[in-house]
């Protein structure tokens, strides 16, 4: 996300805070960008009158390999391939946020592995000697001519990956210093690297729509991350897999299908076709159910619930095994007995 408020102060720093706290908020609960830009501009108008802001919020889905996202008139994203070649799309953006009436536009790229979106305000590429659009202009230019003299998209290791980063983003801003005098806008600039899952580390496979489903689910569990090699997490993704499942088949109506996806952590996600709510109870002793997501709490990093157009899934996401330097894992067992003990005490 990148935005901009328009005027210069103490004020407009203090509401773009508030809209980055808001934004933080909205995002954590997987709105969609439409959505969460129709909230945003709820609470800009509630601020006072004559405020505006212009904002760009988007969403990569590493899997499909497509990125949503929303203009609320803010300069588009420019996006470099991974062969060099610079391209920015012809859009129609939004009014700013405080001047817009919903419903928002929502637009989608598609983005191969290895991309760059970049995105930034009007303050870096507009100026008193130039407008917008020759701003824009030399900025694809800026792009295409670093995309072929440095190795943005061949970084080995992840630190490699930033540094090349911070190097574009300087060399980018670099350009632009001899202008700088002359406005007292406010710049920013914002480059992400698209880093697209391997086919091969997310499964899925439909499930019944009755109790057998939860079996399948943990046969499903054991010989996949086996498979990955994460033996480790097997008991503990069993339990998280069956509670979710089970509330599924519990509180919600099918199709149901169980999603593995394997990162820089472990996801597991179940999907079903009803819209409503999960919320953790506070089951009293007495009580023989209510304990699922409590238990899925426990033992997940962090676990949300998602809503698509026919439904949708509840996830859990897990750390994967920490390897000491004779290569054995330590902690995963460790965290399962811990959260027992917990629910138990």
């Amino acid at each position: 996300m990148i935005g901009d408020v328009m005027g210069h102060g103490i004020a407009e720093a203090a509401t773009m805070g508030r809209l980055r706290t808001a934004v933080r908020t909205l995002g954590d609960l997987e709105m969609p960008p439409a959505e969460l830009f129709g909230r945003l501009n709820d609470l800009v108008n509630d601020l006072g009158e004559d405020l505006y802001a212009t904002c760009l919020y988007a969403v990569f889905d590493p899997v499909a390999r497509s990125c949503t996202f929303s203009l609320a008139g803010h300069p588009p994203p420019v996006v470099v391939h991974p062969d060099g070649a610079v391209h920015m799309p012809d859009l129609v953006a939004d009014p700013p946020l405080g001047a817009a009436e919903p419903p928002f536009k929502t637009h989608e790229l598609h983005l191969p592995d290895e991309s760059l979106l970049v995105l930034c305000t009007d303050g870096l590429v507009e100026s008193a000697t130039q407008d917008i659009e020759q701003g824009l202009a030399q900025l694809q230019r800026l792009l295409t001519e670093a995309a072929t003299r440095a190795p943005y998209f061949r970084a080995e290791h992840q630190d490699d990956d930033v540094r090349h980063l911070d190097d574009l983003c300087d060399g980018i801003v670099s350009a632009w210093q001899p202008d700088r005098g002359q406005t007292n806008d406010d710049a920013a600039l914002l480059i992400a690297h698209t880093r697209c899952t391997a086919a091969g580390d997310v499964v899925s496979c439909p499930l019944p729509e009755n109790p057998q489903a939860a079996g399948q689910a943990r046969r499903h569990v054991r010989e996949q991350l086996a498979a990955w090699g994460l033996d480790e997490l097997i008991t503990t993704t069993e339990l998280l897999v069956s509670e979710l499942v089970g509330n599924a088949i519990r509180h919600a109506r099918g199709p149901l299908c169980l999603l593995l996806l394997r990162s820089r952590s472990l996801i597991c996600a179940v999907f079903d076709g009803s819209l409503s709510t999960p919320r953790i109870r506070h089951p009293s002793y007495t009580d023989e159910g209510g304990r699922g997501l409590l238990l899925v709490s426990a033992l997940s990093r962090r676990w949300r619930a998602r809503y698509l157009d026919d439904g949708k899934c509840i996830w859990s996401e897990q750390d994967l095994p920490q390897r000491d330097a004779c290569g054995k894992s330590r902690g995963a067992l460790d965290a399962a007995r811990a959260a027992h003990a917990t629910l138990d005490a």
